[in-house]
């Protein structure tokens, strides 16, 4: 089992993806990550220096699943679904050949997340089905899956605050809130927490759930009309 995941940024894909990234890679699966900007707009100082910064982090954020990020090192801000990013995406696909491909929903709140999300759809063809991440705060999203990651949100908090110069701690306490509310959706206990996907089938992938790693465990609502 290979699974690629594209964030846009350098702290994108600990922030909408790592925990189900965690699931898979405990069940054994290859995972690569890549990400498509340089991150030098990530601050207000020398944008040389803030993408170097940026990409340390990734690479510490990465490790914690034995990995090693790749860096397209497109323009920050500048993302656009063009010819040389669909371009640069078809050659990474056709390295990796992925199970599976994680990344941005094409309605999240970054033009670059958006662009990205358009370039990766164009550039997997027939390659491997694609599932989009949830959006920032779950703004229109509308989920068509769910991954259990309670036993790895402490693992996707760690990766989050290994972005120290990003304020991670918000992102910490965002993502927590969105992954438990997530859970809820799903009957889960108050400390469970889950991550949402949307997959929309396209010829020929139609079915992916048994390339997903577990669901959270259905609870039926118990009706208190019937007695037990």
């Amino acid at each position: 089992m290979r699974v690629l995941a594209l964030g846009a940024h350098p702290d994108d894909v600990e922030i909408y993806m790592f925990g189900a990234l965690s699931a898979w890679s405990v069940a054994g699966a290859t995972v690569t990550i890549a990400i498509a900007t340089d991150g030098a707009k990530g601050g207000t100082g020398d944008p040389a220096e803030m993408s170097r910064t940026r990409k340390r982090e990734a690479a510490e954020a990465a490790a914690l699943l034995g990995v090693a990020p790749r860096f397209l090192d497109f323009p920050d801000g500048a993302l656009v679904p063009d010819a040389g990013l669909v371009g640069g995406l078809k050659g990474l696909i056709g390295e990796v050949l992925p199970d599976i491909i994680v990344t941005h929903a094409g309605n999240d709140y970054h033009g670059d997340h958006r662009a990205l999300s358009e370039a990766v759809g164009i550039a997997a063809s027939f390659t491997a089905p694609v599932i989009h991440a949830d959006n920032l705060r779950g703004v229109g999203f509308a989920p068509t899956h769910y991954v259990d990651i309670t036993a790895h949100a402490e693992m996707k908090a760690r990766a989050i605050r290994a972005h120290a110069s990003q304020d991670p701690e918000r992102f910490v306490v965002a993502t927590g809130l969105l992954n438990r509310f997530r859970a809820a959706q799903a009957n889960g206990g108050e400390t469970e927490q889950a991550e949402a996907y949307r997959f929309e089938p396209i010829f020929p992938f139609v079915d992916i759930r048994a390339l997903l790693p577990p669901a959270p465990q259905v609870r039926p609502v118990r009706n208190r009309n019937i007695a037990t």
